[in-house]
């Protein structure tokens, strides 16, 4: 039985012995190692070992009757996978049992073809050893897969050359595409799953959780690799949601400062500035023109920004920018507060690259709804309040003149805004902050305003502002009597106009309501008005002289009173007076306002 004895040496570094109780008659030298070895093991399953060895013994042949004990040398510059594979490759030969694994199995294979271990030379030789276990483990998973198509960035070209790494990317593929599509929404946030063991511990796993640890290994490759994997994944059509997020994944490793959550930078083999330029326009150039979800759109802001600090192409900053605006209605405030790096822009933020993404929504939105032009929709009332509240925070920028803040207001289509009031409130933050605004200026910026649409507390504010311009505060006035006579008189035609939705039919029953209550007032009051009245000829005919000196009004007032269960002054009562009337003399009238409390 063969043993393996590792010792250094202080002049040729380390060495390998294999004691099998004979010495040893050949020394391979791989890189800095010295494997102390025996031919006959090694002839007897490399034929490129055979024939080197052979060649040394023709130039070496001894003179007749002369026994000299013969020892070979040989070096390797250039063996695939260095010292450690030809260990490996070695042990094989003396017949030891070799674990083979998905890290170390292209290695072997690139080996044994290196050495010519075939089996056309010896039966159950390496090369097919190694080709039994990649057909029937290594491509029958996917994160099997791409760990043997990781080892293959140290065995080029030869690995390429043999087929290694096509067939690990197409196993990947094929995998690929039969797994759910409806799997790909990483991170995962589902809780419920099974319980597995791992790393001897009982962790739950969700389904979803299972699919990105099969792909969770693809972090680890390098670009050339990555970008000729996603070459096949495009090319077989695969789900975009799996290929966006390969590449969001693959982003927020290597790129720094990719996510603001995270500014710490991730170890990473992108450590230049220029690699991290190729990379992020690698990753740019291979995303998915179809639109995606909403953590995406957040991680497509991120490239951005990290685009203008890398100075990417234009070419790549006019794709990503148009992305961002197919799915513009996605985006946050956040998101849009873009910093300026260029030292031509004097805004805090960077306005025109905002400008430009709602240029590239609002002509995907024509092109998508040429047969709605007018109608509102959910993505662009969505937009419409991104907007007014992106305005709301540049508005404060010293920097921002007057024609950017305009230009920007007035881009959006009247059928974005529901209601204007979070655009006035960034006209109104703008002119607090720029006072020096020329008069012609402001009403320029207030006509990016549609006063018909200001609710009636906006009305309220707009009217007793200073800051704006007297002609708009004119036409806010207006508007806001009209806004009063409406909601006054119920504005029930208007329910005829075509308006929908609940809140507008809440309010048309409500104004129902409310008249019918005024009419039920009104006649009320005309009832009391008729009662006072009665009662006021009765009271007058009391106080009329009697036959006996007046005794007779008294008997009449005292059965008068008996009758109604009430003693009356004599007072008149007129509901169209504001004052009570005393028609007795001598006493003051210290009454001003009258109440009648009907019985």
């Amino acid at each position: 039985m063969a043993t393996w004895e590792k010792q250094s040496s202080n002049s040729k570094g380390q060495a390998w012995f294999c004691t099998t109780g004979l010495p040893s008659d050949i020394v391979v030298e791989v890189d800095d190692m010295n494997f102390h070895l025996h031919k006959f093991p090694l002839m007897s399953k490399s034929q490129k070992l055979y024939q080197l060895i052979k060649e040394q013994e023709t130039l070496s042949i001894p003179e007749e009757d002369q026994i000299v004990e013969q020892n070979y040398h040989l070096k390797f510059s250039d063996f695939p996978g260095g010292s450690e594979t030809f260990e490996l490759a070695a042990k094989f030969s003396y017949g030891v049992k070799i674990d083979l694994s998905p890290a170390n199995v292209a290695f072997l294979r690139c080996a044994g073809e290196y050495l010519e271990m075939t089996e056309e030379y010896s039966e159950d030789n390496l090369i097919s050893k190694t080709e039994k276990f990649l057909s029937q483990f290594v491509c029958k998973s996917i994160k099997h897969s791409i760990i043997t198509l990781k080892s293959c960035e140290n065995l080029m070209p030869l690995a390429d050359s043999l087929g290694i790494m096509q067939r690990c990317i197409d196993s990947i593929v094929a995998r690929a595409s039969s797994l759910d599509s409806t799997l790909f929404g990483w991170p995962v946030s589902d809780t419920t799953g099974r319980t597995t063991k791992r790393n001897g511990a009982l962790v739950t796993v969700t389904d979803t959780a299972e699919c990105w640890l099969e792909f969770e290994e693809i972090l680890l490759l390098g670009l050339p690799l990555f970008k000729q994997l996603l070459f096949a994944m495009r090319g077989a059509e695969l789900n975009t949601e799996l290929i966006e997020n390969c590449l969001m994944h693959y982003a927020n490793k290597h790129i720094h400062g990719l996510s603001r959550s995270n500014r710490k930078p991730l170890p990473s083999s992108f450590s230049s500035e220029a690699q991290q330029k190729e990379l992020l326009e690698s990753v740019i150039s291979n995303l998915p023109l179809e639109k995606n979800s909403k953590p995406l759109t957040k991680f497509l802001f991120g490239l951005l920004r990290t685009s203008n600090i890398l100075n990417a192409s234009e070419e790549c900053r006019d794709a990503l920018e148009k992305k961002i605006g197919s799915q513009l209605h996605d985006a946050t405030l956040d998101d849009l507060l873009i910093p300026s790096y260029s030292y031509l822009n004097e805004t805090l933020y960077d306005v025109d690259c905002v400008e430009r993404i709602l240029g590239h929504f609002l002509r995907s939105f024509e092109e998508e709804n040429v047969s709605v032009i007018g109608a509102r929709s959910p993505a662009l009332i969505l937009v419409g309040k991104l907007v007014d509240g992106y305005l709301s925070e540049i508005a404060s920028d010293a920097n921002l003149k007057p024609g950017r803040f305009y230009n920007l207001a007035i881009s959006l289509p009247d059928q974005a805004r529901i209601f204007d009031d979070s655009l006035y409130r960034a006209v109104d933050i703008y002119f607090k902050a720029h006072p020096r605004v020329s008069e012609a200026e402001r009403e320029k910026i207030c006509g990016v305003l549609d006063l018909e649409k200001l609710t009636l507390e906006a009305c309220t504010h707009a009217a007793q502002n200073e800051r704006l311009p007297l002609r708009a505060v004119v036409q806010v006035l207006f508007f806001e009597q009209i806004q009063l006579r409406h909601a006054i008189a119920g504005t029930i035609t208007a329910a005829t106009t075509g308006e929908e939705g609940d809140t507008w039919q809440v309010t048309v029953r409500d104004n129902q309501v409310l008249r019918l209550d005024m009419d039920s007032m009104r006649t009320r009051v005309h009832q009391l008005e008729r009662e006072c009245s009665s009662m006021k000829r009765v009271i007058e005919k009391i106080d009329e002289p009697g036959p006996q000196g007046g005794g007779g009004g008294w008997w009449a007032s005292m059965g008068l009173g008996r009758k109604f269960g009430c003693k009356f002054k004599t007072q008149v009562c007129n509901s169209h007076e504001p004052v009570v009337v005393d028609t007795r003399k001598g006493r003051p009238n210290h009454l001003q306002h009258h109440r009648s409390h009907p019985e």
